[in-house]
């Protein structure tokens, strides 16, 4: 008889994303005449800059000529890209990370969702609460994640790591050692980043207690400050414990384009010894045909020295939106964090709202979207989130908007 995946069923609800469309759906369609400012999904607005139009045109050019033509493209990536990533990305800044520890693939998203595959249902997931919700979500769908508790709003066998303002958004040593630990640096959603002796310190917690940590980087781009790494591998002797995850979509703005790849160094193995880096490359080339050759054309253009200005200018574009956003709620008596090494500011909820209180108050009286933090867990509850990818024009906007509430 034909059964549903029984943890699948235990899902919570819709996704974060899908219930404020809806939301914001229903508020347009009463109110047809209101003007709408988006500071919600993190999503660029900005259009691709000329270096990766050229490669893109290129590419397509190619594709059509006999002896340019490419069909499947390598599972793992092409060496030329990932020759580009190695010497970009890692070995200019003393990181021994080499092309065939590198996968290239569609994006960061499914990357962080499928990477629990190659992990035995029954270890012990961390996250950071807040947390990106893919990390939940698809430990529920590999089983790991237990029963809900209503009370706590968490899965009895998660750990959740409180990520507050008393301890500047930086999680601490859980009572029960995990053995998968998820930490996003800069951090999607509170905006806030882990110094590198904070970071040192988890990479010799989880080599000490043989765990592993899957380190999402999509936001390393936005970094302004020296003290905060690039890559977890600056740390020492992370090749033997950490997966990191990277992302162009916010960095060259490939959001439409869609492109990402993972670490997994060879030296990182599990208990017994099993390398994981082989266990990834298996299912990699298992359930996915490899990211299109056009694309792919495209990321290499990031790191040639034209792509890299464009790319600068662009971050440039969205932290200006961070510093209007930061400083004009600060003068208007918000309490706010982030938008100094990410493109997402994190407030204090006014008034002692809720978070989704907060997000119908400022629908209706701002014409404002955002996304209220209890959709990242239960110390989200309190916060919301803003990000910094809208057009300069509207973006301030939106700040005198809040500072006439």
């Amino acid at each position: 008889m034909l059964k549903a995946n029984e943890n699948y069923l235990k899902l919570r609800g819709s996704y974060l994303f899908s219930d404020i469309a809806k939301k914001v759906a229903a508020f347009t369609a009463s109110n047809p005449d209101r003007s709408i400012i988006r500071l919600g999904i993190g999503d660029v607005t900005e259009p691709l800059t000329p270096t990766i139009i050229k490669a893109l045109k290129d590419a397509v050019e190619e594709q059509g000529h006999h002896e340019s033509f490419r069909g499947y493209t390598p599972d793992l990536g092409y060496d030329f890209l990932r020759r580009a990533i190695s010497d970009n990305d890692y070995k200019a800044r003393g990181c021994n990370i080499e092309p065939d520890e590198i996968f290239v693939s569609d994006g960061a998203k499914s990357d962080s969702g499928n990477v629990q595959e190659i992990f035995s249902s029954d270890v012990r997931v961390a996250v950071c609460d807040p947390v990106y919700p893919v990390y939940v979500d698809t430990n529920v769908m590999g089983g790991r994640a237990g029963v809900f508790d209503e009370a706590k709003e968490q899965w009895s066998n998660i750990i959740y790591m409180p990520c507050t303002a008393e301890n500047g958004f930086t999680p601490e040593f859980p009572a029960e050692v995990p053995d998968l630990i998820y930490i996003c640096s800069p951090n999607n959603p509170t905006g806030t980043a882990m110094k590198k002796d904070e970071l040192q310190k988890w990479v010799d917690y989880a080599n000490e207690h043989k765990s592993a940590i899957i380190f999402d980087a999509a936001y390393e781009a936005y970094i302004s400050e020296e003290d905060v790494p690039h890559s977890i591998y600056e740390c020492d002797g992370a090749e033997t414990c950490a997966i990191e995850i990277h992302s162009f979509s916010k960095n060259a703005g490939f959001t439409g384009v869609r492109l990402g790849y993972t670490v997994v160094p060879k030296a990182l193995k599990d208990v017994d010894g099993v390398s994981l880096n082989t266990l990834w490359a298996r299912r990699h080339g298992t359930k996915f045909n490899g990211a299109p050759y056009i694309q792919q054309r495209a990321g290499e253009a990031v790191y040639s020295a034209e792509g890299q200005k464009e790319v600068k200018a662009l971050v440039s574009y969205y932290m200006e939106n961070a510093r209007m956003i930061r400083e004009g709620l600060k003068n208007a008596g918000y309490t706010v964090y982030g938008g100094v090494n990410a493109p997402y500011i994190w407030l204090k909820t006014p008034d002692n709202m809720t978070s989704w209180q907060f997000f119908d108050h400022l629908l209706e009286k701002a014409g404002i979207v955002g996304t209220p933090g209890s959709g990242f867990g239960p110390s989200g509850e309190g916060y919301f989130r803003l990000t910094a990818f809208g057009n300069h024009e509207n973006t301030k906007a939106a700040v005198e908007r809040f500072q006439t509430l």
